[in-house]
């Protein structure tokens, strides 16, 4: 079936499978493509935009660290209180309004009842982090877990000692990682694993004393893929010079034109079958998914799941054990969850938000271990099994209707436009860049920065170019971003400060002072990662080496001379810079 979008008027497919699926858990087809599907749930994260404001608990009025800044007039209250027993989400309960679209009304109700101001559970010395557990003087380090002395990195695990890393695990001294495991000591680097004392590398496992290298395994001592003596390489490496800004920013464009020269597997998916998306570990019969790992079996469109995923559509950050669920965002675990939002250990729950250990529920916001609700109220089964196809009734017959005049019947996902969030606040700029003309035309909420308090005191060009010659009186300076007088559409702060303890990382490990804020390194990360969708592609080996001839083979492939055969699914655009080969002639090459 090929239909046209509602949102953007692009065509997409529904297959025979999404229908089943469909017809399993008793929703119609969607509206939405898959990219406006996911943007719609993407404009209702907050990860990273942290504000101060009033704890809006009775009796206390300080000040908090949260994702709603001062201006939201959502209840906020601090993590401990929200917890406690000092006040009953029921007591907001309401009857339902036939006359009015269901939506509004939960969005209503999630106005009133409070919300927890960021989730940063079991912390230490870590109050600047966002959804993240178990972490220890860690600093702006967003959904990561169990780390220690971490600064501005998200998606960290297990690692210690580390800055301005993205997707990275049991690692320790790392800087401008991404998509790492179990490194040390390693620099400016992507796709590695079991590497150390290196610097510029690109997928490369279990190298040690290797710069500029790509697609090695087992190397020590290479400079751009090529050996060298270890005496010659620690002469070389002095002569490279990492120490110095000027110098490494030339080495970065080096490295980046040297890795472009060699072949890169159409997609990193690991013991699948029958599958295609990319960075997937343990999937099976799973379509244009990615970022699972731990397994997923019968899935479609799922982003960031772990720890067994089964039979579910259209979710992401989803995992332990979840199936059965469409429409929704950060379940841990759940069964037959629909359109609904942070919802953990429970079931049967359908357009609800931040609820626990609960099941049967319909339009619920912040419950604890209850069943059998619609808006917060309590019925019985039988009432409660009566007013469900009610309600779905009405939801069809009279729909949510946004500003640009598109309806949201049921099974679709809630309008962005009710989202508690700016568009630019959320995790939606980052994947789906808008400029502020266009977010308003699209009928989203924008936030613009806020006067700042502070003036420049340094600008980024007067930064010293070895972090030998800088001391510690740069902690009183504010620096200008190199981006703050430009177009940036990367939520630029404009200015940022050195904290000591990024200071003395940056004198242990021998970098330079960075020229960016914070946000704009975060993006320039993000950039590194390929796009959350697929192209269809060929196998751009000719049998010789590239069709490109930028690289030549080291070995016979199975498909001899001439262009390979295969083609394949990939998130590797059809004009990208990349020699992008298909399983069989990468592994060839690899081997």
């Amino acid at each position: 079936m090929i239909k046209q979008c509602q949102n953007c008027g692009a065509e997409f497919e529904i297959t025979g499978d999404d229908l089943n699926f469909y017809a399993k858990i008793s929703v119609p087809p969607p509206t939405f493509c898959r990219e406006c599907r996911l943007q719609r749930r993407m404009a209702f994260r907050n990860e990273r935009t942290l504000y101060k404001r009033k704890c809006n608990a009775p009796g206390h009025s300080e000040e908090l660290i949260s994702v709603f800044s001062p201006d939201k007039k959502d209840r906020v209250y601090d993590h401990k209180e929200w917890w406690g027993d000092s006040w009953d989400a029921m007591s907001y309960g309401r009857d339902i309004d036939f006359a009015k679209p269901f939506m509004g009304q939960v969005r209503e109700l999630w106005r009133e009842v409070p919300d927890i101001a960021v989730l940063n559970i079991n912390s230490v010395n870590s109050d600047y982090c966002s959804i993240t557990e178990g972490n220890k003087n860690c600093y702006l380090v967003v959904g990561g877990d169990f780390n220690e002395n971490v600064l501005y990195s998200t998606f960290i695990f297990n690692s210690k000692d580390s800055m301005d890393t993205h997707w990275v695990s049991k690692s320790e001294l790392t800087y401008e990682t991404i998509d790492c495991i179990s490194c040390s000591r390693l620099l400016y680097s992507r796709y590695c694993e079991g590497c150390f004392d290196s610097a510029f590398l690109f997928n490369c496992k279990n190298c040690n004393n290797c710069f500029g290298c790509t697609n090695l395994t087992n190397k020590s001592y290479y400079i751009f893929n090529k050996p060298y003596s270890r005496e010659e390489y620690m002469q070389k490496l002095k002569e490279l010079n990492l120490g110095s800004y000027i110098a490494l920013q030339k080495l970065k464009n080096e490295f980046q034109q040297k890795s472009l020269q060699f072949p890169r597997k159409f997609a990193r998916v690991l013991r699948s079958v029958n599958t295609t998306g990319d960075n997937l570990e343990g999937v099976k019969n799973c379509k244009w998914s990615f970022e699972v790992f731990g397994g997923a079996e019968d899935c479609s469109y799922i982003w960031l799941a772990y720890s067994s995923v089964k039979n579910c559509l259209d979710v992401d950050h989803f995992g332990l054990n979840s199936e059965n669920s469409y429409e929704c965002s950060t379940i841990y675990p759940g069964n037959k969850i629909i359109c609904s939002k942070y919802i953990f250990s429970s079931q049967d729950v359908r357009y609800s938000y931040n609820c626990h250990n609960s099941s049967n529920l319909f339009g619920c916001v912040g419950l604890r271990n209850k069943k059998f609700c619609i808006l917060n109220r309590q019925y019985s089964e039988e009432e409660y099994n009566k007013l469900v196809p009610r309600i779905v009734e009405h939801m069809n017959s009279n729909p949510y209707i946004d500003k640009k005049g598109v309806p949201y019947v049921y099974g679709e996902f809630f309008p962005a436009e009710l989202s508690p969030f700016a568009y630019n606040e959320t995790i939606a700029q980052e994947y789906f860049p808008l400029r502020k003309e266009e977010v308003l035309a699209w009928g989203y909420a924008w936030k613009d920065i806020g006067k700042k308090d502070y003036v420049s005191t340094m600008q980024a060009d007067n930064i010293p170019d070895s972090i030998a010659n800088v001391t510690d009186s740069i902690f009183g300076e504010i620096i200008a971003c190199a981006h703050a007088n430009s177009s940036c559409n990367e939520q630029c702060t404009t200015a940022f400060k050195i904290v000591p303890a990024e200071f003395d990382f940056y004198k242990r490990m021998n970098i330079p002072l960075p020229h960016l804020c914070p946000n704009c390194r975060y993006y320039a990360r993000v950039k590194q990662r390929n796009p959350l969708k697929l192209w269809h592609r060929k196998c751009e080996c000719d049998g010789v080496g590239s069709k490109n001839a930028a690289y030549k083979n080291s070995s016979t492939h199975f498909h001899k001379s001439g262009a390979c055969p295969n083609e394949f699914e990939t998130s590797y655009t059809p004009d990208c810079p990349e020699i992008v080969y298909c399983e069989q002639c990468y592994q060839a090459e690899a081997a």
